[in-house]
């Protein structure tokens, strides 16, 4: 059924390295709490609002190596292996191979947490994971909702901040400052 994320129940809790183990789902499969979780299939809104915040923030991070966006990324750790929609880490937290080029393996969590809410995805369960990563190195959490066109953030130790004025500027971790978008322009994309 589409929509409802898949939870796969084992008689035996499974371990986080046990899940690292198995096959790649599409879409992407969470370990939470020793509970596989495989995240919603992005749709429209969704796919355009990660296509186009990728691009607009790896333009401001990405030239001065300051910090790198990915897409979909498992990043490993507190216990749990999640993929958020977008993954933003500082250049010097970007894991590397010998040769200089990026790591397969993330076992961090990002600076910058993005999570785009999908039809029939629960709110709690996304704010869930912004948290854990505040707990760790997360210094920010997006939380975006398509349909009332609202987007919560997240600091560790502050009070979540509304974001539903048109004009309104998006509040963006320290290392991203330069980054200037406004509530209208992030949702303007949807209309392009």
């Amino acid at each position: 059924m589409f929509g409802r994320p898949m939870v796969q129940t084992i008689s035996k809790p499974l371990t986080l390295s046990e899940f690292l183990k198995l096959p790649e789902t599409e879409p992407a499969s969470e370990y939470i709490d020793g509970q596989i979780i495989q995240k919603p299939m992005p749709q429209g809104e969704h796919s355009v609002i990660q296509g186009e915040l990728i691009i607009a923030i790896n333009a401001v991070v990405k030239p001065q190596k300051v910090a790198r966006a990915f897409p979909e990324l498992r990043c490993i750790f507190g216990g749990r292996a999640i993929v958020p929609d977008v993954a933003v880490f500082t250049w010097d937290r970007i894991p590397r191979k010998e040769n200089g080029g990026v790591a397969n393996v993330f076992e961090a969590a990002p600076d910058w947490i993005i999570e785009i809410l999908s039809p029939d995805q629960s709110a709690t369960k996304v704010t869930q994971k912004i948290l854990h990563g505040l707990n760790f190195e997360t210094e920010m959490g997006w939380l975006i909702d398509p349909d009332d066109r609202t987007l919560l953030v997240y600091r560790p130790q502050q009070q979540r901040e509304i974001c539903d004025r048109s004009a309104q500027q998006l509040p963006v971790p320290s290392f991203a400052g330069e980054l200037r978008l406004t509530v209208g322009e992030l949702f303007g994309w949807l209309l392009e």
